[in-house]
């Protein structure tokens, strides 16, 4: 692998989940397929060590005082920024493991943001855990828009994997306020960030958007729903009128065959489920969730922090690697342009 302008800056997650031993697993499997690039956690050389030893994980943890290091210590171990640290209690959320994340996630953002991390990995969060010690975000992806200092619908949640990328246009919202969410702006504005991110991070130049439908059979003809015809197609219209590959609205059951999945960049669709069972089905243990449209690149693992089975050694860093990997991919790609 070529040399990055810049480290990756990973973020530790909660202490209590599987985040720490997914970010040694993968660093131990990277190092060993010698594909891994330069990076550094944020803080946790404790919760690491503690980790890697209790789990049998052979991962070096070296300590470093600043991102440039891990250009150089990463030959010896993973390298961990140091000062930042709690316990490691896997299945034990506590909001000094909260106020740990939360502290590695903001100096990581800000380490991206500054230009000193050429991108951001994140490990997973537990929300309700940040939420009792003031956390006021509905997830990373909205803490990241705003410290970007962009609106969060400018933030677009995109899953990828070596076979598949989804787009869900809603998200964590009801099923049955999803018709009433859509619109066709909507549609217009996040495929705009989805063409323009897949041609920036991924170097697809001319990125084929294919866009699912949202009722049975594309609504078959007004029989089940006008939401094809009155936004979807209109919308699509509209964005084959600006030069963006964009088709559909495709039938939800046809859309993620083996042939149809070869015809297409990217998938937006309507709702959270439609984007996100045929990625996990997919791609189980290699799904990266990215966000496109902020000036900072950001993957994370497509899995939470999993506290039922932490610390058991049952967690697979699969996804872990592949985001990891993405990021590089990506920092790669903007240093290219």
């Amino acid at each position: 692998m070529s040399a990055h302008p810049a480290p990756l800056a990973i973020a530790l997650g909660d202490p209590a989940g599987i985040g720490s031993e997914v970010i040694l697993g993968a660093w131990q499997r990277l190092k060993a397929e010698r594909r891994a690039p330069p990076a550094f956690v944020v803080g946790g050389p404790a919760v690491l060590r503690t980790a890697a030893e209790a789990l049998g994980i052979d991962c070096p943890i070296v300590p470093i005082a600043e991102p440039a290091e891990a250009l150089f210590a990463s030959a010896a171990g993973l390298p961990v920024m140091a000062g930042l640290d709690a316990p490691w209690t896997p299945g034990k959320p506590s909001p000094e493991g909260a106020r740990l994340a939360l502290a590695s996630l903001t100096w990581a953002t800000k380490f991206a943001l500054s230009g000193v991390a050429a991108g951001l990995v994140t490990a997973p969060i537990a929300k309700s855990a940040l939420a009792a010690i003031g956390w006021d975000y509905p997830g990373q992806t909205e803490f990241l828009a705003d410290a970007c200092g962009q609106p969060y619908r400018d933030a677009v949640m995109m899953l990828a994997g070596p076979s598949l990328r989804t787009v869900p246009l809603t998200v964590h919202v009801a099923l049955a306020e999803v018709p009433g969410l859509l619109s066709a702006e909507l549609i217009i504005h996040k495929a705009r960030i989805v063409a323009a991110g897949l041609r920036r991070d991924f170097g697809i130049a001319a990125p084929r958007l294919a866009i699912a439908a949202l009722n049975p059979h594309a609504g078959e003809g007004g029989q089940f729903g006008d939401e094809e015809a009155r936004i979807i197609a209109p919308a699509i219209a509209a964005l084959q009128a600006e030069g963006i590959d964009a088709f559909g609205p495709v039938p939800g059951d046809a859309l993620f065959m083996p042939r149809a999945r070869t015809g297409y960049d990217a998938a937006l669709c309507m709702y959270h489920d439609q984007a996100l069972i045929p990625l996990k089905a997919l791609e189980v243990d290699e799904g990266v969730n990215v966000t496109l449209g902020l000036p900072i690149i950001r993957t994370s693992p497509d899995h939470g922090t999993a506290f039922d089975i932490a610390g058991k050694g049952l967690a697979d860093p699969g996804a872990m690697a592949a985001a990891i990997m993405m990021a590089a991919d990506m920092a790669q790609a903007r240093a290219a342009v």
